[in-house]
């Protein structure tokens, strides 16, 4: 009697469903995004969203570039850089908002209509399925970012932000929608109610954008450490009727130090040294915190204009603000305050050295977010691969 082997890769093995499931064509990934699109396009709701957000853009526009006109001086450019800011980060705020609505109900809203099965009866493999959809939302949600992309350009020429900001801003903005698309299609994977999915995929934007900082705050106050502070502060000098120099009629009064300064005032002072004990937080420790928060992530990616040599007491835009911000956090607490002199002195210049001197951050949170992403992507190919394992509760499949 003869004995046939048969391989563990043979149709029908679960080594043979998941490698199928992982397939990935080209054109079945354009098909499947294709019919999401045309369902979307469809739909005059669609139009109406655009254009309201197009409105509600362009009133923000109008009311942040009038406020900062208002209380800042225009041959500074700050108030430029402070607009963009402002208008780059109320594109991010709808695109947060919009994303998980386009994905977060991609998957388990196709199954709950008997739609799904369909689709994977055909040719097309879970991964085609998975990153059409993908796609789809994705491209549904540029169509949000392309329609704010004229409010972005205003304020970007009204600023001194450099030329690659506005495209670094851009692509970032872009590369935020994916993984927001991406998370919202895992979780609609992995969830059977459309009302979960969605829940879900806005608590895991919330934790991005606000419950890390909040964390990261509450931390900062636990994580204390004791550190010796050199502090440079003016002490003034009154002397009553004291005559003036000889032949110098503006020259230092008798009993005044020779190394005394004026101030706008006219009054004397003279810079002293103290040195005293404080608990400060050790954000060094607890920055990472804050790299995967996606204004972080964008504030970071965007170039900052060079101003000056004391750039770190000029006006900054609110990317350039934050970015120094996270990055001053990196670096420790200080050990010297220099509140005598409008000047850069030895100790802030090595701290700002240090400060210019240290990686980018956002690649940090950008690959943290990148990982998410993959990991709704693996979820989402996992629940369409057939034959199915374990269903969830209340699903069908047809």
């Amino acid at each position: 009697m003869t004995t046939t082997s048969v391989s563990p890769l043979a149709a029908g093995s679960p080594q043979s469903v998941r490698r199928e499931a992982w397939r990935v064509s080209l054109s079945g990934v354009r098909l499947v995004a294709a019919l999401e699109l045309r369902q979307r396009v469809r739909s005059t709701k669609w139009k109406w969203a655009l254009a309201s957000v197009a409105v509600l853009i362009g009133g923000v526009t109008v009311l942040v570039w009038a406020a900062t006109r208002a209380f800042g001086a225009e041959d500074s450019g700050a108030p430029g850089d402070i607009t963009f800011g402002l208008v780059v980060f109320f594109v991010l705020f709808l695109g947060l908002v919009v994303s998980p609505t386009l994905s977060a109900t991609s998957i388990n809203g196709d199954v709950r209509d008997g739609t799904m099965a369909p689709l994977q009866a055909t040719a097309l493999s879970a991964a085609d399925i998975v990153l059409g959809k993908l796609l789809a939302s994705w491209a549904a949600s540029l169509a949000f970012l392309a329609v704010a992309l004229p409010f972005i350009v205003i304020a970007y020429f009204d600023g001194r932000m450099p030329a690659l900001a506005m495209l670094t801003v851009m692509l970032v903005l872009a590369g935020e929608l994916l993984v927001v698309c991406a998370i919202g299609l895992g979780w609609s994977a992995l969830t059977a109610r459309t009302s979960a999915s969605a829940v879900l995929t806005y608590t895991t934007v919330a934790v991005l954008v606000a419950v890390l900082p909040i964390i990261f705050g509450l931390l900062s106050v636990t994580f204390m450490d004791e550190v010796t502070v050199t502090s440079s502060s003016r002490e003034y000098v009154y002397v009553d009727d004291a005559p003036q120099g000889a032949g110098q009629p503006d020259g230092p009064r008798a009993g005044i130090p020779d190394d005394a300064q004026r101030d706008e005032q006219g009054n004397y002072y003279v810079c002293r040294d103290y040195t005293y004990t404080t608990s400060v937080p050790r954000t060094d420790r607890l920055w990472w915190l804050l790299a995967v928060n996606p204004y972080v992530i964008v504030s970071d990616s965007a170039p900052s204009p060079r101003l000056s040599e004391d750039y770190y007491f000029a006006d900054v835009g609110i990317l350039s603000g934050i970015k120094l911000a996270v990055r001053g956090a990196r670096v420790g607490p200080t050990t010297f305050a220099d509140d005598c002199d409008n000047q850069l002195t030895y100790e802030e210049q090595q701290r700002r050295d240090r400060i210019d001197s240290l990686p980018a951050v956002w690649p940090w949170g950008l690959a943290v977010q990148a990982l998410l992403a993959a990991g709704g992507v693996v979820l989402g190919v996992r629940r369409l691969s057939v034959p199915y394992g374990t269903l969830p509760t209340g699903s069908r499949v047809a």
